[in-house]
């Protein structure tokens, strides 16, 4: 009910009640008139004169209450709605519920709820495309800056042009990284079907550098052929996190199995490190795992295969293999 509602019906019984009360105190000076005036000793004229005023002072005093417990929620109300503008203003969430009865003042603090509730979300959502975009970034950043600096370096013109054409690639990568994150949420719409070798020639060109820098080497094991249904881009960015996780935090040779099981391809990728510690195992894939890092790339990945219809699972934890699931050539 709305506030001015309230009041038409608060002024509607107290015009209502006046009445009754008078024509109760007329009522009763009627009748002890008639039966008992001189028991009273007051004359008729001076009851009917005293019952109006009786009546309306009355229903004037219900009103006063009535009118204080009314303003006292639209009080209680409009301090609500502050305190929710206030907490919106500073960065925080929707206040819980708060319902004072009179319905303009309700509707308004529940309006208010649900807008702080999706700007909440939506700070949510931008704080996680710029941590993912940071963390996503950094590594094909480095390896185009070596590859750029190696160019600088040398007069060569085929190791020009051969450095040219991986740092082409790495920029196109970079973009597709950008349009990853902006549409990981959405649906992935029909899966290609692509070449494994293809994607895997290209990843062992991209982070060829950073391996020599870090005195280690990748290796592709697998028969050459074979096909998935998956987008080429979201392959590699999930390649790509296996592979950063290892050279962050594996060590030795990082390998890159590839084979093909009933109408399913799995690729598995591991190293010769110590592995993921037995109490972070079961959550690796969580975003509130650090890890010095290392469960934002690999929740990422897994987001990824899941749009492709495939999955990502951690095999073994020590040392760690990570097999990616995806559907073959033909396979739905």
């Amino acid at each position: 009910m709305t506030y001015g509602a309230l009041v038409r019906r608060l002024l509607v019984a107290v015009a209502v009640g006046g009445a009754v009360v008078t024509a109760l105190v007329l009522g009763v000076v009627l009748f002890v008139v008639t039966d008992g005036e001189a028991v009273l000793g007051l004359q008729t004229p001076v009851w009917v004169a005293i019952a109006p005023a009786t009546g309306a002072a009355l229903a004037g005093l219900g009103a006063l209450a009535v009118l204080r417990v009314i303003n006292g929620r639209r009080s209680r109300g409009l301090t609500f709605i502050t305190h929710q503008i206030e907490t919106i203003r500073e960065g925080g969430g929707a206040l819980p519920r708060s319902d004072v009865g009179l319905t303009d003042i309700d509707a308004t603090t529940q309006a208010i709820a649900r807008l702080a509730g999706e700007l909440a979300r939506q700070r949510s959502l931008d704080r996680d495309f710029a941590a993912d975009a940071s963390h996503q970034l950094r590594t094909p950043l480095t390896a185009l800056l070596m590859r750029l600096e190696e160019i600088a370096e040398t007069d060569d013109l085929d190791v020009i042009r051969d450095e040219a054409a991986v740092a082409v690639t790495q920029v196109e990568r970079l973009s597709g990284v950008v349009d990853t994150l902006r549409t990981r949420t959405q649906d992935g719409g029909e899966v290609p079907e692509i070449s494994l070798d293809s994607v895997l020639a290209g990843l062992q060109r991209e982070y060829q550098p950073a391996f020599t820098a870090a005195h280690r080497t990748m290796r592709v094991d697998g028969p050459p052929g074979l096909s998935v249904r998956c987008a080429p881009m979201d392959l590699a960015q999930i390649l790509q996190g296996l592979i950063e996780n290892s050279l962050a935090h594996g060590a030795g040779l990082v390998t890159i199995t590839m084979r093909g099981s009933s109408g399913s391809i799995v690729l598995e990728v591991q190293d010769e490190g110590e592995g993921v510690p037995t109490a972070i195992a079961p959550h690796i894939f969580e975003r509130s795992v650090t890890s010095s890092g290392s469960g934002l790339g690999l929740g990422l990945a897994r987001q990824l295969a899941e749009r492709n219809g495939g999955r990502l699972e951690l095999v073994q934890a020590r040392p760690a293999v990570f097999a990616i699931f995806l559907s073959g050539p033909g396979q739905r």
